[in-house]
Protein backbone atom coordinates (compact mmCIF):
# COMPACT_ATOMS: atom_id res chain seq x y z
CA UNK A 1 0.00 0.00 0.00
CA UNK A 2 1.51 2.98 -1.10
CA UNK A 3 2.00 5.65 2.00
CA UNK A 4 2.58 8.86 0.37
CA UNK A 5 -0.24 11.37 0.00
CA UNK A 6 0.66 13.10 -3.35
CA UNK A 7 -2.75 14.80 -3.07
CA UNK A 8 -2.98 18.17 -0.86
CA UNK A 9 -4.83 17.98 2.39
CA UNK A 10 -7.96 20.50 0.75
CA UNK A 11 -8.40 18.71 -2.02
CA UNK A 12 -8.90 15.39 0.22
CA UNK A 13 -10.66 17.31 2.53
CA UNK A 14 -12.74 18.29 -0.71
CA UNK A 15 -13.56 14.52 -1.68
CA UNK A 16 -14.26 14.12 1.59
CA UNK A 17 -16.80 17.05 1.67
CA UNK A 18 -18.26 15.78 -1.77
CA UNK A 19 -18.84 12.45 -0.47
CA UNK A 20 -20.81 13.26 2.31
CA UNK A 21 -22.83 15.44 1.03
CA UNK A 22 -24.01 12.95 -1.06
CA UNK A 23 -24.61 10.48 1.90
CA UNK A 24 -26.64 12.93 4.02
CA UNK A 25 -28.86 14.54 1.06
CA UNK A 26 -29.34 10.95 -0.36
CA UNK A 27 -28.27 12.31 -4.03
CA UNK A 28 -25.38 10.52 -5.95
CA UNK A 29 -22.57 12.58 -6.93
CA UNK A 30 -19.70 12.73 -9.22
CA UNK A 31 -16.54 10.91 -8.60
CA UNK A 32 -13.96 12.02 -6.42
CA UNK A 33 -11.26 10.93 -8.60
CA UNK A 34 -10.65 14.56 -9.99
CA UNK A 35 -10.13 15.47 -6.90
CA UNK A 36 -7.49 12.74 -5.76
CA UNK A 37 -6.73 11.14 -8.68
CA UNK A 38 -8.06 7.26 -9.82
CA UNK A 39 -4.94 5.32 -8.08
CA UNK A 40 -3.46 7.45 -4.92
CA UNK A 41 -4.17 4.77 -2.63
CA UNK A 42 -2.75 6.31 0.21
CA UNK A 43 -5.39 10.07 -0.52
CA UNK A 44 -8.01 7.91 -0.82
CA UNK A 45 -7.52 5.96 2.23
CA UNK A 46 -6.93 9.48 3.58
CA UNK A 47 -10.91 10.58 2.68
CA UNK A 48 -11.93 7.84 3.77
CA UNK A 49 -10.69 8.25 7.02
CA UNK A 50 -12.26 11.59 7.42
CA UNK A 51 -15.77 10.72 6.79
CA UNK A 52 -15.55 7.66 9.35
CA UNK A 53 -14.28 10.25 11.79
CA UNK A 54 -16.81 12.94 11.27
CA UNK A 55 -19.44 9.62 11.51
CA UNK A 56 -17.56 8.79 15.18
CA UNK A 57 -17.49 12.56 15.99
CA UNK A 58 -21.91 12.83 15.20
CA UNK A 59 -22.24 9.19 17.45
CA UNK A 60 -21.45 6.09 15.47
CA UNK A 61 -18.93 3.32 16.75
CA UNK A 62 -16.61 1.05 14.88
CA UNK A 63 -17.99 -2.39 14.86
CA UNK A 64 -15.90 -4.07 12.41
CA UNK A 65 -14.17 -4.02 8.79
CA UNK A 66 -15.58 -5.21 5.30
CA UNK A 67 -13.14 -6.11 2.78
CA UNK A 68 -14.43 -5.63 -0.75
CA UNK A 69 -12.60 -6.48 -4.46
CA UNK A 70 -11.81 -9.66 -3.22
CA UNK A 71 -13.52 -11.73 -5.74
CA UNK A 72 -12.25 -11.55 -9.27
CA UNK A 73 -15.77 -11.51 -10.49
CA UNK A 74 -16.65 -8.03 -8.95
CA UNK A 75 -12.91 -6.90 -9.76
CA UNK A 76 -13.89 -7.28 -13.28
CA UNK A 77 -17.30 -5.66 -12.75
CA UNK A 78 -15.43 -2.39 -11.34
CA UNK A 79 -12.50 -3.03 -13.44
CA UNK A 80 -10.04 -2.75 -10.64
CA UNK A 81 -7.24 -5.58 -9.76
CA UNK A 82 -6.83 -5.29 -6.12
CA UNK A 83 -8.65 -5.91 -2.85
CA UNK A 84 -9.44 -2.89 -0.39
CA UNK A 85 -11.28 -2.32 3.07
CA UNK A 86 -13.74 -0.25 4.17
CA UNK A 87 -15.21 0.41 8.26
CA UNK A 88 -18.31 -0.78 9.64
CA UNK A 89 -20.16 1.34 11.56
CA UNK A 90 -23.23 0.39 14.29
CA UNK A 91 -25.78 1.81 12.49
CA UNK A 92 -25.11 -0.52 9.25
CA UNK A 93 -25.85 -3.83 10.58
CA UNK A 94 -29.42 -5.35 10.53
CA UNK A 95 -30.78 -8.42 11.78
CA UNK A 96 -31.50 -11.23 9.58
CA UNK A 97 -34.89 -11.11 8.24
CA UNK A 98 -35.08 -7.85 8.49
CA UNK A 99 -37.00 -5.20 6.57
CA UNK A 100 -33.85 -2.68 5.49
CA UNK A 101 -34.95 1.03 4.88
CA UNK A 102 -34.91 2.03 1.14
CA UNK A 103 -32.79 5.25 2.64
CA UNK A 104 -30.32 2.96 4.60
CA UNK A 105 -28.23 2.42 1.22
CA UNK A 106 -27.46 3.88 -2.12
CA UNK A 107 -27.96 1.96 -5.31
CA UNK A 108 -27.71 -0.61 -3.49
CA UNK A 109 -26.55 -3.96 -4.77
CA UNK A 110 -26.09 -7.00 -2.99
CA UNK A 111 -23.02 -9.72 -2.77
CA UNK A 112 -23.09 -13.01 -0.44
CA UNK A 113 -20.11 -13.26 1.77
CA UNK A 114 -18.79 -15.07 4.77
CA UNK A 115 -18.56 -13.10 8.00
CA UNK A 116 -16.16 -13.69 10.78
CA UNK A 117 -16.65 -12.12 14.46
CA UNK A 118 -13.55 -12.04 16.24
CA UNK A 119 -12.95 -13.44 19.73
CA UNK A 120 -9.23 -12.36 20.19
CA UNK A 121 -7.03 -9.06 18.91
CA UNK A 122 -5.04 -9.40 15.41
CA UNK A 123 -2.19 -6.82 16.93
CA UNK A 124 0.51 -8.72 17.62
CA UNK A 125 2.12 -11.46 16.15
CA UNK A 126 2.85 -12.71 12.84
CA UNK A 127 -0.87 -12.26 11.60
CA UNK A 128 -0.45 -15.48 9.44
CA UNK A 129 -3.59 -18.36 8.73
CA UNK A 130 -3.51 -19.82 11.72
CA UNK A 131 -3.25 -17.42 14.30
CA UNK A 132 -5.91 -15.43 12.44
CA UNK A 133 -8.42 -19.22 12.68
CA UNK A 134 -7.49 -19.09 16.10
CA UNK A 135 -8.41 -15.64 16.53
CA UNK A 136 -12.07 -16.24 15.08
CA UNK A 137 -14.48 -17.15 17.40
CA UNK A 138 -17.19 -18.48 14.73
CA UNK A 139 -17.88 -17.78 10.93
CA UNK A 140 -21.56 -17.36 9.70
CA UNK A 141 -23.78 -16.51 6.58
CA UNK A 142 -23.81 -12.93 5.28
CA UNK A 143 -25.01 -10.80 2.87
CA UNK A 144 -23.32 -6.95 2.44
CA UNK A 145 -25.53 -4.43 0.81
CA UNK A 146 -23.10 -2.50 -1.27
CA UNK A 147 -23.81 1.03 -1.88
CA UNK A 148 -22.08 3.76 -3.63
CA UNK A 149 -22.82 7.60 -3.19
CA UNK A 150 -21.00 8.31 -6.83
CA UNK A 151 -23.69 8.50 -9.36
CA UNK A 152 -24.14 5.52 -11.86
CA UNK A 153 -20.97 3.35 -9.78
CA UNK A 154 -19.30 5.66 -11.97
CA UNK A 155 -15.83 4.55 -9.37
CA UNK A 156 -12.01 3.48 -10.16
CA UNK A 157 -10.39 1.91 -7.62
CA UNK A 158 -9.59 5.75 -5.69
CA UNK A 159 -13.01 6.34 -6.13
CA UNK A 160 -14.55 3.31 -4.25
CA UNK A 161 -11.59 2.84 -1.13
CA UNK A 162 -12.53 7.22 -0.54
CA UNK A 163 -16.46 6.04 -0.59
CA UNK A 164 -15.13 3.94 2.35
CA UNK A 165 -14.84 0.62 -0.10
CA UNK A 166 -18.63 1.17 -1.46
CA UNK A 167 -19.94 -0.07 2.06
CA UNK A 168 -23.66 0.61 2.67
CA UNK A 169 -25.17 -2.14 5.27
CA UNK A 170 -24.98 -5.59 6.18
CA UNK A 171 -27.36 -8.49 7.28
CA UNK A 172 -25.47 -11.57 9.58
CA UNK A 173 -27.11 -15.17 9.78
CA UNK A 174 -27.91 -16.32 12.85
CA UNK A 175 -26.14 -19.77 12.56
CA UNK A 176 -23.18 -19.30 14.54
CA UNK A 177 -20.14 -21.98 13.12
CA UNK A 178 -16.90 -22.29 14.68
CA UNK A 179 -14.19 -22.87 12.74
CA UNK A 180 -12.89 -26.53 13.46
CA UNK A 181 -14.19 -28.70 10.62
CA UNK A 182 -15.10 -25.96 8.53
CA UNK A 183 -13.41 -25.65 4.86
CA UNK A 184 -13.52 -22.21 4.62
CA UNK A 185 -12.07 -22.53 0.81
CA UNK A 186 -14.56 -25.03 -0.29
CA UNK A 187 -18.25 -23.69 0.70
CA UNK A 188 -20.36 -23.01 -1.71
CA UNK A 189 -22.94 -19.91 -1.83
CA UNK A 190 -26.06 -19.23 -4.09
CA UNK A 191 -27.82 -16.18 -3.90
CA UNK A 192 -31.81 -15.20 -4.64
CA UNK A 193 -33.42 -12.72 -5.59
CA UNK A 194 -37.14 -12.74 -5.10
CA UNK A 195 -37.23 -16.85 -5.44
CA UNK A 196 -34.51 -16.32 -8.69
CA UNK A 197 -31.07 -17.24 -8.64
CA UNK A 198 -28.86 -13.96 -9.65
CA UNK A 199 -25.21 -15.13 -8.19
CA UNK A 200 -23.22 -18.40 -7.25
CA UNK A 201 -19.65 -19.22 -5.93
CA UNK A 202 -17.26 -20.53 -3.65
CA UNK A 203 -15.10 -19.42 -0.76
CA UNK A 204 -11.95 -19.97 -2.89
CA UNK A 205 -13.40 -17.28 -5.32
CA UNK A 206 -12.64 -15.08 -2.34
CA UNK A 207 -8.79 -14.63 -2.26
CA UNK A 208 -8.28 -18.32 -3.00
CA UNK A 209 -10.27 -18.68 0.92
CA UNK A 210 -11.75 -15.94 3.47
CA UNK A 211 -9.59 -16.70 5.86
CA UNK A 212 -6.59 -15.28 3.37
CA UNK A 213 -8.43 -12.32 3.06
CA UNK A 214 -8.69 -11.64 6.67
CA UNK A 215 -5.00 -12.11 6.71
CA UNK A 216 -4.57 -9.63 4.33
CA UNK A 217 -6.74 -7.10 6.26
CA UNK A 218 -5.18 -7.97 9.92
CA UNK A 219 -1.94 -6.90 8.21
CA UNK A 220 -2.78 -3.56 6.68
CA UNK A 221 -4.83 -2.61 9.75
CA UNK A 222 -2.14 -3.05 11.97
CA UNK A 223 0.42 -1.06 9.65
CA UNK A 224 -2.40 1.84 9.45
CA UNK A 225 -2.20 1.83 13.17
CA UNK A 226 -5.79 0.27 13.63
CA UNK A 227 -5.48 -3.70 14.09
CA UNK A 228 -8.48 -5.69 14.05
CA UNK A 229 -9.93 -6.35 17.64
CA UNK A 230 -11.63 -9.00 19.56
CA UNK A 231 -15.53 -8.82 19.04
CA UNK A 232 -15.23 -7.01 15.69
CA UNK A 233 -16.86 -8.37 12.56
CA UNK A 234 -15.27 -9.07 9.33
CA UNK A 235 -16.89 -9.43 6.18
CA UNK A 236 -14.38 -11.24 4.00
CA UNK A 237 -15.29 -10.51 0.61
CA UNK A 238 -17.84 -11.44 -2.27
CA UNK A 239 -18.08 -14.90 -3.09
CA UNK A 240 -19.79 -14.06 -6.39
CA UNK A 241 -21.02 -11.46 -8.35
CA UNK A 242 -22.78 -8.68 -7.05
CA UNK A 243 -26.37 -7.53 -8.19
CA UNK A 244 -28.76 -4.63 -7.58
CA UNK A 245 -31.60 -5.13 -5.59
CA UNK A 246 -34.65 -2.90 -6.24
CA UNK A 247 -37.48 -1.57 -3.91
CA UNK A 248 -39.65 -4.26 -2.42
CA UNK A 249 -37.21 -7.43 -3.66
CA UNK A 250 -35.97 -10.30 -1.17
CA UNK A 251 -32.61 -11.31 -1.01
CA UNK A 252 -31.74 -14.42 0.33
CA UNK A 253 -27.72 -16.42 0.37
CA UNK A 254 -27.01 -19.58 0.88
CA UNK A 255 -23.91 -20.80 2.20
CA UNK A 256 -23.07 -24.42 2.78
CA UNK A 257 -22.12 -25.17 6.58
CA UNK A 258 -23.56 -21.67 7.88
CA UNK A 259 -27.10 -21.77 6.49
CA UNK A 260 -28.79 -18.95 4.70
CA UNK A 261 -29.32 -14.97 5.33
CA UNK A 262 -32.02 -12.70 4.32
CA UNK A 263 -33.42 -9.00 3.81
CA UNK A 264 -35.91 -7.39 2.38
CA UNK A 265 -35.61 -4.08 1.18
CA UNK A 266 -38.47 -1.17 2.10
CA UNK A 267 -40.68 -1.00 -1.51
CA UNK A 268 -41.36 2.58 -2.32
CA UNK A 269 -43.80 4.42 -1.10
Amino acid sequence: MTSHVTSSAATVAAAADRLRAAAEGGEPCAPVRDLIGSDDIAAAYAVQQANVEARLAAGARIVGRKIGLTSVAVQQQLGVDQPDFGVLLDDMAYDDGQVVPATAVLQPRAEAEVAFVLGADLAEGDLDAAQVRRAIAYAVAAIEICGSRIAGWDITFGDTVADNASSGAYVLGTDCVALAGLDTAAVTMSMEIDGVEVSTGTGAACMGDPVAAVVWLARQARELGSPLRAGQVVLSGALGPMRPVAPGSTVTASVSGLGAVTFTLEGES
